[in-house]
């Protein structure tokens, strides 16, 4: 007799189907060709330098991070080629995306249409394709819950405790990466709690959040000896996005334009689907976690954007029911998305030109002009007695004379106190004659030095605008200090942002 006062039996979801090897990569071919065809066609990123020097002063955290992407920036920076191998390794990560999502596809149940469709949204998908086009923590992030996505439905689906481990490993090495994971398994926690709870009663769920745990272990307690410098961190990005109302405010900015206008249709059809299969509604829980979190946090709009995985693995599978009504229909969908994600998510306009779609992806000018900063630099540098140093007003600036320095003939050391470059500081020697560089302008500079003569402005070969010429970036001497570099250095010349 049914005995309705008991919780519905929790019985694993129907079996994966196989993964479509041959038409996935296929789209894995494809979307790695034409992202290496313009892998490294203006330059390093300022967040690039960054990452690479962050590497190099090997710790367990940073004001702004864990240690995994600075660690693999690192490695990849000692290889030939210059950001090159960078770049590789953020198109691998997003490639990655591509078949985990595929996989996410065939867990659901969703056979090779399905699961090929899914891995064309995500090549497609404008926030993965320009989350692509530099190497850091937004990519390796997007991977990250792909594989957790991944590695929880595979769990969810074998019930066994290793299956919980693989996925508490993931998840661990995904937070020595990037927080925002963390709002990834609170979604995956409070979905199982709501739809699959006898889940919660075997040991394997709890073995997984203690292994994760284990893993970011040695970053929480590198906080904890910092004062929290990350959340911290987190707090200031928040204010200046506007706080909960501003990061409120491009939510449409995430779900109508960053996941790709022609994909709109796939990620509510997608929503549809895991509204009514209730062994994989956790997943919907986790998007809606995401965006609720994210946005009461004042997150940037892109911290979300992983979610998408989900919903259109899910969406694929609901395709792949109507697909042989439509195709027509979702082969140009997904290829009129990817022409839009290449147009403002990779550098295949004149840089010129990539002006028009600044206000959308304004990362792609901060690749251009390196070169040329470090050698006005450079020339102003060598006209400087022994004992002068440069100093930037950011980590971009520092770390492209770090990288970049040497090999122009820079001679003179260079510092910072942009997030981790105050934790590296003060440098050594007196301050008695400093190249000071950057957005930092006179009236600031004098805060520290009596004596602060502008050299030159900072510019960019064409006149193109980018974050050091919009904020009037440029060269000043500041001699006759206030005091010792350690005197100036925190509170004074530090900051977060």
């Amino acid at each position: 007799m049914h005995d309705t006062g008991k919780l519905e039996t929790d019985r694993p979801p129907a079996r994966a189907e196989r993964l479509a090897w041959r038409p996935v990569l296929a789209v894995v071919v494809v979307a790695g060709v034409v992202h290496l065809a313009v892998a490294a066609r203006f330059g390093w990123h300022r967040d690039e330098f960054y990452y690479v020097v962050s590497g190099r002063h090997l710790a367990w955290g940073y004001p702004d991070q864990p240690p995994l992407t600075p660690l693999l920036a690192r490695l990849a920076a000692d290889l030939p080629g210059g950001v090159l191998p960078l770049r590789v390794l953020a198109i691998a990560a997003q490639l990655g995306c591509v078949l985990l999502a595929a996989k996410l596809a065939a867990e659901f149940g969703g056979r090779a249409r399905a699961q090929t469709i899914t891995a064309a949204a995500i090549a497609a998908c404008p926030v993965f394709v320009a989350g692509s086009m530099l190497f850091g923590t937004t990519v390796t992030d997007q991977l990250a819950w792909a594989a957790v996505f991944v590695t929880v439905a595979r769990a969810l689906r074998s019930g066994t405790v290793r299956a919980w481990l693989v996925a508490g490993a993931v998840a661990g090495v995904g937070l020595e990466n990037k927080y925002t994971v963390g709002v990834l398994l609170l979604g995956v926690v409070v979905g199982l709690a709501l739809f699959r709870r006898t889940v919660l009663r075997a040991p394997g769920p709890w073995l997984a959040g203690a292994l994760a745990a284990v893993l970011v272990a040695p970053n929480v307690v590198w906080n904890a000896q910092h004062s929290w410098a990350q959340f911290r961190m987190a707090g200031v990005l928040s204010a200046e996005q506007g706080g909960p109302l501003g990061a409120l405010s491009n939510v449409p900015l995430l779900l109508l334009v960053l996941a790709g206008p022609p994909l709109i249709a796939m990620w509510i059809f997608g929503v549809r689907w895991l509204a009514g299969n209730r062994d994989h509604r956790w997943v919907l829980v986790v998007a809606v976690t995401a965006v609720v979190v994210f946005t009461a946090g004042g997150g940037k709009s892109y911290y979300a954007a992983p979610a998408l995985i989900g919903l259109f693995a899910a969406g694929g599978v609901w395709a792949e029911t109507r697909y042989a009504a439509t195709p027509r229909r979702w082969r140009i969908a997904i290829a009129l998305s990817g022409v839009f994600a290449v147009l403002i998510g990779l550098p295949v306009l004149p840089v010129s030109a990539e002006r028009v779609f600044a206000s959308v992806n304004p990362q792609l000018v901060e690749t251009y002009g390196w070169p040329d900063f470090v050698r006005q630099v450079t020339a102003v540098a060598d006209t400087l007695p022994r004992g002068s140093s440069v100093f930037t007003s950011n980590y971009g600036e520092a770390g492209a004379l770090t990288l970049l320095g040497p090999d122009a003939g820079l001679r003179l050391p260079v510092s910072s106190a942009h997030n981790g470059y105050l934790l590296w500081g003060p440098p050594a020697g007196t301050p008695d004659s400093v190249l000071c560089v950057g957005e930092r302008g006179p009236d600031y500079l004098r805060r520290f030095w009596s004596d602060v003569r502008e050299i030159a402005p900072i510019t960019t070969p064409g006149g193109v605008a980018n974050e050091e010429t919009t904020n009037h970036a440029a060269i000043y001497l500041c001699r006759q200090p206030h005091g010792t570099w350690a005197q100036l250095w925190p509170p004074g010349l530090s900051h977060l942002d």
